[in-house]
Formats: structure tokens, sequence, C-alpha cells
């Protein structure tokens, strides 16, 4: 049997959360509003373009590549039109990983503040929450502003830390792709790579997080593990 470090007290220390990929499943609901943006732009959609990459990118980085296999340009329209389409429908296609609900819990059961850290606009982030009923478990949600801007994780962390005046060896960033890892080493705090996510063949070992997690009942041992190591290291 593989032993997986317990959770222990996480009293003092804050623990940031991506959201698509990692507490939501909602790469179904995105690529739907792709598809239905590509339509009112006058495409037919590609069946063969890959599409399995969009989540996590800033909306304004993965619509102007998307149309760049169309010849397309419009990239202002293909947003506006992403944000009304997706609002009223694909946010709705956005389930709750299994076992995650329980995974948050217990992290803020153990004493740990929670925050969020998306590339989502701020607001549809926490609409999401609510409607999922985890809105309550995160002191703050930090995401892009409503017009995309501001959507590049290293900020994000950054706003996070200073906002909250947080010591870096007292946090850790949980997330799926290459972006949640990079943004956390850009502000020198400890990453957690999900499996269960969206990340590509390779992407996480690439992006080296401290530790790539299998299943959301592991992240608060995970989580602990990782902050009693980031203590050990503080540098004067």
């Amino acid at each position: 049997m593989i032993s997986h470090p317990s959770a222990g007290s996480l009293a003092g220390t804050s623990v940031l959360f991506d959201l698509d990929g990692t507490i939501i499943d909602s790469r179904m609901g995105i690529i739907a509003t792709i598809r239905q943006v590509l339509e009112e732009l006058g495409h037919t959609p590609d069946p063969s373009h890959d599409l399995s990459w969009v989540v996590g990118p800033p909306l304004r980085d993965l619509i102007g590549e998307i149309l760049k296999h169309y010849g397309d340009d419009r990239c202002e329209e293909a947003m506006a039109c992403y944000r009304r389409l997706y609002e009223t429908g694909g946010a709705l296609r956005a389930p709750v990983f299994s076992g995650m609900r329980e995974t948050i819990s217990a992290i803020q059961n153990a004493g740990a503040t929670l925050y969020i850290a998306t590339s989502k606009p701020k607001i549809l982030a926490r609409s999401i929450l609510e409607r999922t009923g985890l809105l309550h478990h995160f002191r703050e949600v930090y995401g892009a502003r409503p017009d995309d801007s501001g959507a590049e994780k290293p900020e994000l962390i950054a706003s996070v830390l200073a906002d909250h005046q947080i010591e870096k060896h007292h946090a850790v960033m949980i997330g799926d792709r290459r972006f949640d890892i990079s943004g956390a080493h850009a502000n020198n705090i400890r990453a957690l790579g999900v499996a269960w996510g969206y990340s590509s063949e390779g992407e996480l070992l690439d992006a080296a997080p401290e530790v790539i997690v299998a299943q959301p009942a592991e992240l608060p041992g995970y989580v602990a593990q990782q902050l009693n190591a980031a203590k050990q290291h503080v540098h004067a």
C-alpha cells in the first residue's frame, strides 16, 4: 500500500487554488462555447482542430490562437461573443470534480485560509463558485477584469500575497496547467500540480511542480507536506 502524508494542522497558512481543471470540470462547456463563437463569426468549426488545450490560458490568448486557424483576426468581437455565450450556457456545464468538495473542506478545516487565483473573469468565477456551493470556503476570489485583462497567473498570485500580507513560505498554489506552476514559482512559492486536470502529456513534468497529486483525496496531506518543507527552507 502506498503511504500518503496526512494533513495535520494548517493554521496560519494560505492555499491558492486554480479553478478550471482543478476544482471544476469546465472543458466541455468551454469547447462548446468556442464552437458557437466560430459559427456566429461565419465559420464552420473544423472537427480536426484540437481544442483540448483551451482551458488555462487567458481568454485573449486562446481566442487569438483559435482564430488564426480560420484566418480571422476579429479577436475583440470573438471575445465579446464568447463572454455572452459562456455566461448563459457554457458556465452551466462545469460540475465540481469528484472529491474536490471534501478536499476543499478538509484543507479549510485544517486551518488554512483559501483563495482562488483564476484566469477567468472574477465576476464569472464567483458566480460559478456560488452556483456550486463553494464560494463560502474562499476568503477572496482573484481573477481577470471584465475585459479579460489582468489574467496572468504571476500577477494574480502576487496580488493575493501582497493584499493579504502572506509570507511566501506560508503559501502554496494548486493547479493543473503550466501557467499555475510557473506563476507560483515566479512568486517563490511552492506549487502542487493535479493530474486530473487539462495539462497535455508531459506538461506538468516539464513545468516541475514540487509534487504532482494523483487524486483529490491526497491533496490535504501533500499541501501540509509542502508547507512544512517550505518552512524548513526559509532564506534570511
